[in-house]
């Protein structure tokens, strides 16, 4: 990844050190709401080990597309391989200890602690009668401490600040133990510390868990800090993949977002660093 995290957890998970790195593909993924198709014919890899970035306009089926990777939603044509396997003929709690999906915006019960909410993560290891186990109990420890929530656990979801709310959503995911994980626009609604502070620590569990993110992002200049790899989606298709400095271009941006924007080379990084034109908003503000 582009930058180092700035936590301070060195331990892997109870069970990290022997997890497996499985491999999740888009092999002509088409989908459609309505009869209308949203993603047309998408091909592209996940890379194991790594984190990524989905960049889209609005209401062009980012979130559409994550579901379809989690197996959520059928797709209408194509599929999605697992291993090598269409994930749709797999057993669901097997996909369930593989490949976690944290949605846009989730919603808690009403009430319930951080803790409880972390507990969550560990339905698809529960037998028929859920018994709870030593593993069980270590997981959540683990998770809870891994994002700093362990001296919050006893404190309702609803208490807590934004940024902490969106670490106890991460630790339910990280709870679950899946090799892959999958979020959508994790940073949605938080200001600027709390977005870097997540950031961060989704660097931190990829580093220390070795855990394959792939996250939609809005802002592009997080999306270079922050990943190995961007998807672009134009009209429902593939339009750029690769590395950050092959992908963010002038071109990219006015091509993907219908917008006039200047690459400069960030001197902190020697990254890419995207500066959206702001003659319009200048205008009005010196008129």
């Amino acid at each position: 990844m582009n930058v180092s995290p700035s936590g301070n957890a060195s331990a892997a998970g109870p069970t990290s050190a022997a997890r497996a790195h499985h491999t999740l593909r888009a092999d002509g993924v088409r989908l459609a709401y309505d009869r209308r198709e949203i993603i047309h014919g998408l091909d592209f890899d996940i890379p194991a080990g790594q984190i990524g970035a989905i960049i889209v306009a609005n209401g062009c089926g980012k979130s559409t597309l994550l579901k379809a990777l989690a197996r959520l939603l059928t797709p209408s044509g194509g599929g999605v391989l697992l291993d090598g396997k269409a994930i749709n003929t797999l057993p669901t709690r097997q996909v369930a200890t593989i490949v976690g999906l944290l949605p846009q915006s989730p919603i808690a019960p009403e009430g319930i602690t951080i803790a409880d909410l972390v507990s969550r993560g560990r339905h698809p290891y529960q037998g028929l009668v859920g018994t709870w186990r030593d593993e069980d109990e270590r997981a959540v420890a683990h998770a809870l401490a891994v994002t700093g929530l362990a001296e919050l656990a006893d404190r309702p979801v609803d208490e807590v600040s934004g940024g902490q709310r969106q670490r106890a959503w991460i630790a339910l995911a990280l709870a679950q133990q899946t090799d892959i994980l999958l979020l959508d626009e994790p940073t949605t609604y938080l200001d600027i510390a709390y977005q870097l502070e997540v950031l961060d620590l989704l660097c931190e569990l990829n580093a220390t868990e070795h855990t394959t993110i792939v996250m939609v992002l809005h802002d592009l200049n997080q999306a270079i800090r922050y990943t190995d790899w961007i998807l672009a989606l134009r009209d429902g298709r593939r339009a750029y993949y690769g590395a950050p400095e092959d992908v963010i271009s002038e071109r990219m941006v006015a091509d993907v977002f219908d917008t006039q924007a200047r690459i400069i080379t960030d001197p902190d990084t020697g990254l890419p660093l995207m500066v959206p034109d702001a003659r319009h908003s200048l205008a009005r503000f010196r008129a």
